[in-house]
């Protein structure tokens, strides 16, 4: 990705969910104080300044995170292809194999987003991303959010116990600017 608030270049790493025991909560973000049942992350580094997505990490504009929110609504085509393959995924530590997946089905054709300097919301911690939260979400089913409520954070063999509740609660603002991209 490039544009916007990003001088650089930022190339895909990963991208991952967030999401809550019940549509209550979820998201790590939140619009008007209001949570979402999930948020997704495509996490991106600077592959023009830094070598490694280890180094862009530890610097201030080493990465960019674009986070998607997901509501409860209409089945999404896209991300059911994601859903179908988390029951081989069910225990942790597990890896299958994936054909081809383009991670932008699951952007909002919407182009309108907030902005801020920030850090990540897993270890390390560091403050190293421009967050680029998307103002539309994404509609998905209530099959598809309880599809991720069945993954486990246990390894097979183990008791199990169901990975729910995997979001960061939300932290103060800290004196940061937020900035949108519409008026």
């Amino acid at each position: 990705i490039v544009g916007g608030p990003l001088e650089n270049q930022y190339r895909l790493k990963q991208f991952h969910f967030h999401w809550g025991a019940i549509n209550d909560w979820g998201s790590e973000h939140t619009v008007d104080s209001k949570f979402y049942p999930a948020e997704l992350h495509l996490v991106h580094w600077n592959a023009v300044e830094y070598p490694s997505f280890e180094e862009a990490v530890m610097e201030g504009n080493g990465l960019a995170v674009i986070g998607v929110f997901l509501k409860l609504g209409a089945r999404h085509e896209g991300l059911q292809t994601l859903v179908d393959a988390l029951p081989a995924v069910k225990h942790k530590d597990t890896v299958i194999e994936f054909d081809v997946f383009d991670p932008s089905c699951l952007l909002p054709s919407c182009p309108d987003y907030w902005t801020y300097a920030g850090s990540l919301t897993t270890p390390p911690l560091t403050e190293s991303v421009t967050w680029i939260i998307k103002k539309k979400p994404i509609e998905v089913d209530e099959d598809q959010l309880e599809a991720f409520r069945m993954l486990l954070f246990t390894s097979d063999g183990e008791e199990e116990k169901r990975m729910v509740d995997n979001f960061r609660p939300l932290q103060p603002l800290m004196n940061r600017t937020v900035r949108c991209s519409f008026q």
